[in-house]
């Protein structure tokens, strides 16, 4: 429920909902990790930090490279969710630092595909906010590699493709992208 009411623009209302859930053990991670991702869409980066600390306190206690096992839950999602919210909170350079020391490490791998590419989507907003569209690009091209649904249905990918896309020189693989989801011929 958080998630889609974030992806709606509803910050506020995902972060009344993800707080007041009843925890549940296997899915607590779930709603830290989502509060926080609302409170830095709603601003309020020192509980979002808080949230976040909370879920990083958990991930330390899973099973160590269970990222892939049954929920995607373990310090690499925790991780990726401080890069989206240093993006929601509006320090793109923070999140551009943080993604790239991300996604260099093994455990980002294991996680689940379409949460890498989803993921991705958010990094390539990052490089586009720092004004870097090749580093955009690149992320869009990998996520496309990794689950191309993701690039192709959603629609915040769409815009971010469609705003690297004008670059003049568009970055590589990008206007195969806008090709591919129908913004050129």
């Amino acid at each position: 429920m958080g998630e889609a009411l974030r992806a709606l623009g509803r910050n506020q209302l995902a972060l009344t909902v993800t707080i007041s859930a009843e925890p549940v053990s296997d899915l607590h991670w779930s709603l830290l990790i989502q509060a926080g991702l609302a409170a830095a869409g709603c601003g309020e980066v020192r509980r979002s930090d808080e949230l976040l600390v909370r879920a990083a306190e958990m991930a330390a206690r899973h099973p160590s490279g269970d990222e892939s096992q049954r929920c995607g839950f373990g310090p690499a999602a925790v991780e990726v969710a401080r890069v989206v919210a240093a993006l929601e909170s509006g320090d793109a350079g923070e999140a551009v630092c943080r993604h790239e020391r991300a996604h260099r490490r093994e455990a980002w791998r294991r996680l689940p595909t379409e949460f890498r590419a989803a993921y991705l989507v958010d990094a390539a907003r990052a490089y586009v906010r720092v004004g870097d569209l090749r580093g955009a690009g690149r992320a869009l091209v990998e996520a496309d590699g990794i689950a191309p649904a993701e690039i192709r249905l959603r629609p915040v990918a769409r815009t971010v493709v469609a705003e690297i896309a004008r670059a003049h020189p568009v970055p590589p693989g990008v206007a195969r992208l806008a090709t591919l989801v129908g913004l050129t011929r």
